[in-house]
């Protein structure tokens, strides 16, 4: 049995988790901008950001309201239910971290490094995902790895395997907002 399947732990809600700036449990889309700008955004990328993941997500992730609340939140403990289709499968149905799947990105698709993807190499990857008509996923994956790669990538345009498991297991965001804050107090 896979050891992902063996935890209860949801890593699903630990990658939300940073946007919720208040901790209570739920993530507005006020509080998505000040995530993105907190992980150095810009002003445009941050708020495009903040609608469309709270549009997209709210109703999700409040399941038996027979009316969206138009202030688009996101309730963390539902998460889950928030995953689109045409995803890489690295997070189960559950929100738990699936280390075969996670590998299984680099077997398939890391050919230049081993332990990096390259800008095509992310193109790839994110095409070999796509499910038939699924193009609501389609542009839910294509957006998050595009953002990923250009806040993440390194200075040889490499999106490396360890940026990637931690913005699977959420330590990615309070690590860069970590390196924006310092830069700011320099």
């Amino acid at each position: 049995m896979n050891a992902a399947i063996e935890s209860d732990e949801n890593v699903l809600k630990k990658h939300v988790a940073f946007f919720d700036r208040n901790n209570d449990g739920v993530i507005y889309p006020w509080e998505t901008f000040q995530g993105f700008r907190a992980i150095g955004s810009g002003i445009i990328l941050s708020s495009i950001a903040a609608v469309f993941i709270n549009v997209g997500l709210s109703r999700k992730t409040r399941p038996g309201k027979k009316y969206p609340n138009l202030l688009f939140p996101i309730d963390i403990e539902n998460i889950k239910m928030a995953k689109h289709g045409s995803d890489s499968g690295v997070y189960d149905a559950h929100g738990r971290f699936v280390p075969s799947k996670f590998e299984e990105i680099f077997h398939k698709y890391a050919r230049t490094n081993p332990d990096a993807l390259t800008a095509k190499e992310l193109d790839e990857f994110v095409k070999g995902n796509r499910e038939p008509k699924d193009y609501t996923g389609w542009i839910g994956g294509l957006s998050e790895w595009k953002i990923l790669y250009h806040l993440a990538k390194d200075k040889n345009g490499l999106l490396k395997k360890e940026t990637i498991r931690a913005v699977y297991d959420g330590s990615l965001f309070e690590k860069m907002a970590a390196e924006m804050s310092k830069k700011k107090h320099k």
